[in-house]
């Protein structure tokens, strides 16, 4: 082990000095760390090193973070931390900068990107060959090579003329003048009397360079300006053509900064509007009683088997068009909707041969339960799931078409995006609805992107925008304002009591209050900034969404059981119905319009529906008289009347199809019609006519003429018409797919922990010598007769050893082991690896060792 007062010398070491506690940090920020669980610290530093991992953990950085990552990728190996507070703060001194910098530096050591201590600081090899300076990928803060790097094949006469330009005395080698060169650039009062006297034109290239791209192309034969910087060092040459500015020029003229403009705090979300709380939550009411409403009008279009399901998987776009008419909204809006069903498992294929969407057994509890229950399932659904509905009608990486409820829509970043645009909602006061731009800012901020990604339209600004109108359409927020529900269904703790400042505080209850049942705690998770929160483990969010839903429920309105029924044959319903009257009014009646209030309107073949159905001209007489305010309109009750007189006064059979009526000259006039010509009818007798068509064609046929035909069984019974509800066998609700391997838990963060320690243990303590024993940190070697006679006298002593062990897939391994029990081939024993009692067979163990007693 090392001497903690020792400066680490490796990544391995200053892992090694770290407490737990810091390890779970490391871990949980860099769960791909940890899978699988690594032997022992050194695998972990090496592990840590990859380039895969390096390049994950920095696309996780803010942007002030990654800004000083930057600099020490420019910065000497290692570099002390004065030197990096001068290339992020400049030669007169940032305070805003100076205060910002011990978090970004402590940052980037907590994910084990940079070690060793404030005078030996070092980014990780990896890390720094990322965003270090290259011709092929100039560096983010637009430096160059050092002097050192761009004249590294240059003649050495050729140095020795530069030194002589620019003032320097001559030297012996081309390293020390080098080095002279360098320490020139770098002195800031030497430099400044050097570029005084440079022509006006001179000084103008460098300040085209000065922040990069550094590189730019001369002639074979420059001009004066140009050769006078090509003279002094000022510019030196890369390739033919080519010049670059060395780094620690353009240092000087930057007045030492790194960064034009470095960004050490995070832009604040700027607000557009206050509304009072009330308002917020009203609003947001009213859009979850639509958002449930859709949802069920959706699947109610579908009850009897919905859109057929591409051979590539998803919704055609026809389909989608047809969802949106029918829902009465865009079609992005409609494939919002549709989605969302699909993610919280009440919508999927029903997997048959004729494969077609519909509702889930899941859609039918669903219906059942409270309207708050209901709301809370797809908001904790919408809020988890990594499909992402505002890419339909894009196209993917192969240019196919991305279609709803198809494959390729998921992206993993989403739940994170989501989560994270609600809690910076959640940070303002109450009512206080943000700028949509200040929270794009405030995200790129937090996770900029790099390289010729970095541009105003990438996914994560997408997925925020999209965030925004989701939340609104699904009654999360209210006028733009994050609800007081939908504060809780992220688990934030109470927001400020009243708007923003200038504005009357609100009047009412804690907005948690009414939500929490007895007992409820929600599980708040705090991040180093008051404005962060950490998304909710599946238990807690389940809690979360409980009591959001239990908040929303006193403001959703109460199904009402009556509507008005006026005199040009139409109802109104003054608010969402209950759900058997609505039933009945849809089967009886047709929906003109929705709203506020919904129009039904009544039709001879909206009544004849309700005939079809069962019901009687009696029944439907009561039924209206019951549920209505108003009296029932005679014109609507004539139309009751004469169609149900006239309602299965023909019969249609299967001849292949008949038309029997006790009325022989009712049977004469479809005859004599031209519009039945088509049906090729022809009289059997005097009250029956035959047609080759088959019966559903016929009852349309003469349903089409205005007749009013009732279709009957084979021994003459009428036959009673009903929608089949039509379900998918039980399906489940699609999985997200996160990005990498989910955040570890606490358990597993401690079990890691200890398993890593114990490796490390047995990885580093010192052994005794022996002559078969390991040399050189290899797995030991010995007899089975040695390995016996050791494993024995260990358990008689209680000494600890360390075994080299191969399991039954091959792989060897090194444990340290606390032998308690020899017998029958087996040594039972404690592992410190693993922190518990194993039993290993004697013929695996390929050598045994004794620890030092140090």
């Amino acid at each position: 082990m090392s001497n903690p007062a020792t400066p680490p010398r490796s990544l391995a070491e200053a892992l090694r000095a770290r407490d737990d506690a810091s390890l779970a940090v490391l871990l949980r920020a860099r769960p791909d760390l940890i899978t699988p669980v690594p032997t022992d610290l050194t695998q972990l530093a090496t592990r840590a090193g990859t380039r895969a991992s390096v390049l994950r953990a920095l696309e996780r950085l803010d942007r002030f973070a990654l800004q000083t990552a930057e600099a020490l990728a420019v910065a000497g190996d290692p570099a002390s931390y004065r030197e990096l507070l001068g290339l992020m703060a400049g030669d007169d001194g940032d305070t805003a900068v100076a205060a910002a910098l011990p978090r970004a530096l402590g940052a980037l050591r907590n994910q084990a990107l940079v070690w060793g201590d404030d005078d030996r600081l070092r980014l990780v090899r990896t890390a720094r060959e990322v965003l270090a300076p290259s011709p092929q990928y100039p560096s983010p803060t637009g430096l160059g090579p050092t002097v050192r790097e761009a004249t590294s094949g240059m003649s050495p006469g050729r140095i020795q003329e530069i030194v002589a330009d620019a003032g320097l005395p001559s030297t012996h080698d081309p390293v020390s003048a080098v080095d002279a060169l360098t320490k020139l650039f770098g002195h800031r009062k030497k430099m400044a009397g050097l570029l005084a006297a440079a022509p006006a034109e001179s000084r103008e290239v460098l300040g085209r360079l000065v922040w990069g791209p550094p590189y730019g192309q001369v002639t074979p034969e420059p001009a004066a300006h140009l050769r006078w910087l090509l003279d002094r060092g000022l510019l030196l040459p890369t390739a033919p053509g080519t010049v670059v500015l060395p780094r620690e020029v353009a240092l000087h003229l930057r007045g030492g900064r790194a960064h034009r403009e470095p960004e050490p705090v995070p832009p604040a979300v700027e607000p557009t509007a206050t509304h009072r709380p009330q308002v917020v939550d009203a609003t947001a009411a009213g859009q979850a009683y639509t958002a449930l409403a859709t949802v069920e009008e959706l699947l109610k279009d579908w009850d009897e088997g919905g859109p057929a399901v591409l051979r590539a998987g998803g919704l055609s776009v026809r389909d989608l068009k047809r969802t949106a008419v029918a829902l009465d909204v865009s079609e992005p809006i409609a494939a919002f909707w549709v989605e969302l069903a699909y993610a919280a498992g009440l919508l999927a294929s029903d997997g048959e041969a004729d494969e077609r969407f519909a509702a889930t057994p899941a859609y039918d509890e669903w219906l059942d339960r409270p309207p708050g229950e209901r709301w809370a399932q797809l908001a904790s659904a919408w809020l988890t799931a990594t499909r992402t509905c505002g890419l339909v009608g894009g196209r993917d990486a192969k240019d196919r078409a991305l279609s709803a409820l198809g494959p390729g829509l998921d992206r993993s970043a989403a739940p994170e995006v989501r989560h994270r645009v609600l809690t910076l909602l959640a940070a303002l006061p109450e009512g206080t609805a943000p700028a949509a731009e200040s929270v794009l800012a405030r995200l790129r901020w937090e996770r900029p992107l790099r390289g010729p990604q970095q541009r105003a339209d990438d996914l994560r600004s997408r997925l925020a925008r999209w965030t925004l109108t989701e939340a609104e359409l699904l009654g999360v927020t209210g006028r733009g304002a994050l609800s007081a529900h939908g504060r809780t269904l992220l688990g934030a703790p109470p927001a400020e009591k009243g708007p923003a400042k200038g504005q009357e505080k609100a009047q009412g209850p804690e907005p948690s209050g009414p939500g929490l049942g007895p007992g409820d705690k929600l599980p708040v998770h705090h991040h180093h900034s008051a404005a962060v929160l950490e998304p909710l483990s599946p238990p807690e969010q389940a809690v979360a969404a409980a009591a959001a839903g239990r908040l929303l429920a006193p403001l959703l309105p109460e199904p009402l059981d009556h509507v008005l029924l006026q005199a040009d044959l139409t109802a109104v319903a003054p608010g969402p119905l209950r759900r058997p009257l609505a039933d009945a009014l849809g089967v009886l009646a047709d929906v003109e319009s929705k709203g506020g209030a919904t129009v039904y309107r009544f039709t001879p073949a909206s009544v004849r529906r309700a005939l079809d159905a069962g019901r009687t001209a009696t029944d439907l007489h009561a039924f209206l008289t019951t549920h209505s305010r108003t009296p029932v309109p005679q014109p609507l009750a004539y139309l009751i009347d004469d169609v149900a007189r006239r309602h299965g006064h023909l019969r249609v059979g299967a001849a292949s199809a008949y038309v029997r009526c006790d009325d022989d000259t009712v049977l004469n006039e479809i005859m004599a019609d031209k519009r039945a010509a088509a049906l090729r009818l022809r009289r059997l007798a005097p009250t029956v006519l035959a047609t080759q068509a088959d019966p559903a064609a016929l009852l349309e046929g003469l349903r089409a003429m205005g007749y009013a035909p009732a279709a009957e069984s084979a021994e003459g019974d009428v036959l009673i018409t009903r929608a089949h509800a039509h379900r998918t066998p039980p399906r489940t609700a699609p999985e997200p797919v996160p990005d990498g391997p989910p955040a570890p838990d606490t358990t597993l963060l401690a079990a890691a922990i200890r398993a890593i320690r114990a490796g490390d243990l047995a990885a580093t303590t010192p052994r005794k010598p022996a002559g078969t024993a390991a040399r050189g940190g290899e797995l030991p070697r010995t007899t089975a007769a040695e390995t016996l006679a050791t494993m024995q006298a260990a358990v008689l002593t209680g000494d600890t050893l360390w075994i080299g062990y191969v399991n039954a897939e091959g792989t060897a391994s090194q444990r340290v082991i606390a032998p308690i029990r020899v017998e029958g081939g087996f040594v039972t024993a404690y592992d410190h690896t693993a922190d518990e009692v194993r039993t290993y067979p004697l013929h695996r163990v390929t050598g045994v060792a004794e620890l030092a007693e140090d």
